[in-house]
């Protein structure tokens, strides 16, 4: 669905590392982009991809914001081309880096999803000078954020989604009825926000069964590190936004309260802010409305002060 407030650029692609990547650029309507750019990044799972955000950025410019949004598909999602490796953190990081420096040129405001937060941390160290501000939308527990996955548990699990195994549960999660229920009982607040347009979409975006190899990295823990340090050395301002029935899929994480694990991102965060929504885990798309009205005052707040 397009917007009669919001023009997107047809695909484009660029070329890293010999793979073809693909994003998209949004701004405002009949009228030229004002403030910092906002680059997004988009979570990782069974068909998603840079369609994630469609929704937000409708409700961005039909509420009158003008900023120049980036949305670009990491590598093995989406548009973007799908080789079969195991993804880290920091491939994506470069990935994006080289994005940054080649296609965006310019500061932006990075706005990133749930656990992809491992990736926007790589991505700040990489390159401080181009990443104005940070707002993390449903970060995962800090008790998960901070714990070292074993290298070996990793490789593990890899190998073993790595397989026919590994295939064919991926051909079943695919299917709507899985993703109706996984929705449901880990990522939305209310079944009733659980909506064709998401499950449509996630179908889509899964017709590619090569997909499986991002989500798998994801699943094989290949994010999970301590980035406590990496966290407390980021001196840009930053939000953090948790629903009100934030959950955790992880062990560590479940004892946790939405409240707490704001707290502990806080402490942390030398110039770190933080807000409540009505929601759980996936507030961009869930609590849309009450997402941009949270997040656009920062925003407002960080370009001000840096004019």
């Amino acid at each position: 669905m397009q917007s009669s407030f919001v023009t997107a650029s047809p695909t484009q692609f660029y070329t890293w590392q010999n793979y073809r990547c693909a994003y998209e650029v949004h701004q405002p309507n009949n009228s030229h982009p004002q403030g910092i750019p906002l680059l997004l990044i988009h979570p990782i799972g069974v068909g998603l991809s840079r369609q994630f955000w469609q929704k937000f950025c409708r409700e961005w410019y039909q509420t009158g914001h003008q900023n120049q949004i980036y949305n670009p598909d990491l590598l093995g999602c989406g548009e973007s081309d799908m080789p079969h490796v195991a993804y880290t953190p920091n491939d994506w990081a470069e990935q994006l880096h080289y994005f940054l420096q080649k296609v965006v040129q310019k500061p932006v405001i990075v706005l990133v999803q749930g656990a992809l937060l491992s990736i926007a941390i790589k991505l700040v160290q990489k390159e401080p000078n181009l990443i104005h501000s940070l707002i993390f939308a449903g970060p995962p527990a800090w008790a998960t954020i901070t714990k070292q996955s074993p290298v070996w548990q990793q490789k593990l699990a890899w190998n073993l989604f790595d397989s026919p195994f590994g295939n064919a549960f991926y051909r079943y999660a695919r299917t709507p009825k899985f993703l109706r229920s996984f929705s449901t009982r880990q990522l939305f607040a209310s079944s009733d926000t659980v909506d064709s347009e998401w499950l449509n979409t996630l179908v889509m975006g899964a017709k590619n069964t090569a997909n499986r190899y991002a989500v798998f990295s994801f699943l094989s823990g290949f994010w999970r590190q301590n980035y406590s340090s990496e966290i407390a050395s980021i001196t840009q301002p930053t939000l953090v936004v948790v629903g009100e029935q934030a959950s955790s899929i992880s062990r560590e994480g479940k004892a946790e309260t939405p409240d707490e694990r704001l707290a502990d991102y806080l402490v942390c965060l030398p110039q770190g802010r933080g807000i409540k929504l009505t929601g759980r885990n996936v507030l961009p798309y869930e609590s849309t409305v009450e997402f941009v009205a949270a997040i656009a005052p920062f925003i407002d707040e960080v370009a001000y002060s840096s004019s």
